[in-house]
Parts: C-alpha cells; structure tokens; sequence
C-alpha cells in the first residue's frame, strides 16, 4: 500500500496523540496514525550520489501514546543489516509524521535523519 491510498485515522483516534503533536504536523497526525496502525512500512534509504536502499520497516502496534513500540528495520532484505530500537509510540507517530512531510515533498518514502540517529544510537 502507498501513501498516497492511505486513509485517514478517525478524529477520536488522533485526539489521543494531539498533546504530542504540535503545529502543522497535526495535518498528517489522522493518515500517520493509520500507517502505524498498518504496523510495517516499505521504503527505501536514500543515499547521495548512489542508488536507494530499499527497507522494510515493522513494528507493534501500542495502544497508547506512552506505550513502547519495538521498532525492527531490514535494509536490502539482509539479515546482517537488521536494526531494533524501543521508543514511545508517539515518538514513533512523530517520525511517521516526518517521513510524510519528506514523501510529500521529494517522493521518496524514507525516515528522517533523525529517526536514523535514534536508530543508530548516534546521540547517546
């Protein structure tokens, strides 16, 4: 499924995650609820000067905004470049929402510098 054929989350839905989403981005809040609910997300790392990455990404679907969410991606269908991580399901909701804003402009489905720091563990 694309982005672009997602339906939006219902407004009681999204009104639990609105405290932790702020300004413009609640825009995205109903369609970004509804690709988390989907629980995985195909996509592909874009590399300069190189050909993309393509990922799949999954995870479980939490019930509320604090709840953890385990997060696993896979980069070109290897096992060897499997990543996990843990965060809040809002977090999680806020990349999603992220990785929208980044379609809508460059047509690339891709997560947010970031997401890939947090992934990486690059701030800790």
């Amino acid at each position: 499924m694309s982005i672009e054929q997602l339906q939006p989350a219902t407004q009681q839905q999204a009104s639990v995650y609105l405290p932790y989403v702020q300004g413009t981005k609640r825009n995205f809040l109903p369609y970004a609820i509804s690709l988390y609910q989907k629980g995985v997300l195909e996509g592909q790392r874009k590399i300069e000067a190189s050909e993309h990455i393509p990922f799949v990404a999954s995870w479980n679907v939490a019930t509320l905004p604090s709840d953890l969410t385990r997060c696993r991606i896979q980069f070109d269908g290897k096992a060897d470049l499997s990543y996990e991580l843990m965060m809040a399901s809002f977090e999680l909701i806020n990349f999603l929402i992220e990785l929208m804003e980044n379609y809508k402009r460059h047509r690339v489905t891709d997560f947010s510098q970031g997401f890939y720091r947090k992934l990486l563990r690059i701030d800790d």
